[in-house]
């Protein structure tokens, strides 16, 4: 029903963050909401889970996180807060992984699934896993930061995190998107 939310971070809590956009603010269940900050401008994509007794706005920084979730949640035996769990804890290609070499040890060090529920993932998604959206070469603005930060130690996995947000604020300076990069990888 949506695809995504542009808005302003206007709260973070425990579970979730809210989101104002035009005057309203939407509960967006996210996998890690401490990462966000209050006053932060961003695009969410987002996915709407209607149950029996609830309605239930699950957000993501990329289209490719929300994928993903969307294959977590057609596992028989996986609902939304599962599938967010595992996203929250791991990588999008590390878990692609996992589930198509059939590793069960590795998807059961997630809260909540034990050797039926990763042996249900892999049987369902074991191949079908759609493989992460190739993306054109990074900005050079991007580059930049992603360098400077490299020599401070950083792995490409920790600063691949940053995309999202180094993405959505190309016209800030180089130092200070090195700072708030920094504050956002502590």
């Amino acid at each position: 029903m949506y695809n995504h939310i542009i808005g302003v971070v206007s709260e973070v809590t425990p579970n979730a963050i809210i989101l104002e956009n035009n005057g309203i603010g939407y509960i967006i269940r996210t996998p890690n909401p401490y990462s966000y900050q209050v006053g932060e401008k961003l695009k969410i994509y987002t996915h709407l889970h209607v149950r029996e007794d609830a309605y239930e706005l699950y957000g993501f920084k990329t289209a490719d996180m929300r994928n993903l979730f969307l294959e977590l949640i057609s596992v028989r035996g996986i609902g939304p807060k599962s599938a967010l769990a595992i996203i929250a804890n791991d990588d999008p290609a590390s878990l692609r992984a996992a589930i198509n070499n059939s590793d069960a040890k590795y998807l059961q060090k997630f809260p909540g699934i034990g050797p039926k529920a990763s042996g249900q993932i892999i049987l369902d998604l074991r191949g079908k896993l759609a493989k992460e959206a190739e993306t054109s070469p990074a900005h050079p603005t991007v580059r930049t930061v992603k360098d400077a930060l490299k020599s401070l130690g950083y792995s490409a996995q920790e600063l691949k995190k940053l995309d999202p947000f180094l993405n959505d604020h190309l016209n800030d300076t180089i130092e200070s998107l090195i700072k708030e990069s920094l504050k956002r990888l502590v």
